[in-house]
């Protein structure tokens, strides 16, 4: 259990118990995944996932790379489309396939974790900050090891969200329908008038989703995104102390987003000079330190978001769990909208 004597200004540490890990998770309780049931009147499904190898080079983040495929050997032999006859199973008629998978987990479709970001808090009031997460943990030992050496959160790492299964009701919010592919900070002021335009109703539990028309333009690159893709569709304002207001008081249990950070990413420019105290990715920082909303990245959206429009709907049933990787800081998903 993390020492907690001090608590972030607007955070809900303890509020789901002094060793909780799954932060607003807990709010999809069997109420609402019955109710989030009843939003899969036809049994059409969506797949929100882009194939992995998307969004294409190193465009949107320098530090993340595509999915690389490694052989597997099988008694000196390349398993992939081996017979297995020539391996010591003489006379088998099988043909077989395996491979190893270099993975980048947050390069595609994915889920942060709350190990993903923390920040500098004095959270057992000895006057020193030091390095917390959500609801007071660290996710190394005392000696600065992770699970793996370097690497692996002690803690609070991706599994936790996978214990969940992540099943509820996810509502989508169209930003790109009022935006288009132009690059705009969406205030609290502007997301309220586009939720009242259109008849959007968000309640405690709901998953947020974001449609910014990003994932139309990463399908559209085909694996060869421009240096423009960076600066291109709708992102929140995660300066807009309303908007994180909002946040908060909504009860959402995750906010999922077809752009690259849901806010605008720390790798564009900084207002002025890029000196300032306090996060870097404010949103961020609020939701999953603070908070404990995991934020959902590079999802794809558009033909889901089409379909809403077209039945003058924007509810539906999201099913997301992500990998269960033990002390992973995000996941890759594959996340399912059935309507």
């Amino acid at each position: 259990m993390p020492e907690v004597k001090n608590r972030p200004e607007g955070s809900n540490w303890g509020e789901f118990g002094p060793d909780d890990v799954y932060g607003r998770m807990n709010l999809l309780t069997p109420e609402r995944r019955t109710a989030a049931l009843a939003e899969a009147k036809l049994g059409k499904v969506f797949c929100l996932s882009h194939p992995m190898e998307l969004p294409g080079k190193q465009v949107l983040n320098g530090g993340r790379k595509p999915p690389v495929h490694h052989p597997v050997l099988r008694d000196g032999h390349v398993d992939f489309n081996l017979e297995v006859s020539k391996t010591s199973k003489k006379g088998a008629t099988d043909v077989s396939s395996d491979e190893c998978v270099m993975l980048y987990t947050q390069y595609s479709t994915h889920w942060d974790g709350f190990s993903h970001k923390g920040c500098m808090f004095d959270a057992d009031g000895d006057g020193v900050a030091e390095k917390r997460f959500y609801n007071g943990y660290t996710i190394v030992d005392d000696d600065g090891q992770g699970l793996y050496g370097e690497l692996g959160a002690r803690h609070i790492g991706i599994e936790t969200m996978a214990e969940t299964c992540v099943q509820g009701r996810g509502v989508l919010v169209d930003l790109y329908r009022y935006y288009g592919e132009e690059r705009v900070e969406v205030t609290h002021k502007q997301f309220m008038e586009i939720l009242e335009k259109d008849n959007v109703v968000i309640e405690e539990g709901d998953i947020l989703c974001l449609h910014t028309g990003l994932g139309k333009l990463i399908r559209d690159a085909d694996g060869n995104p421009p240096e423009s893709l960076r600066t291109a569709c709708a992102v929140l304002d995660g300066r807009d102390d309303d908007l994180l207001q909002w946040i908060t008081d909504s009860g959402i249990s995750a906010i999922a987003a077809d752009n690259l950070a849901v806010e605008r990413s720390s790798t564009l420019a900084m207002p002025g000079d890029g000196c300032h105290t306090g996060p870097n990715l404010p949103l961020h920082s609020h939701c999953i330190f603070k908070l404990g909303i995991h934020l959902g990245e590079l999802w794809y959206l558009t033909e889901l978001a089409d379909w809403l429009h077209e039945n003058n709907r924007n509810r539906f049933l999201l099913t997301a769990p992500p990998l269960r990787l033990t002390g992973a800081a995000g996941s890759p998903v594959t996340p399912v909208a059935t309507v």
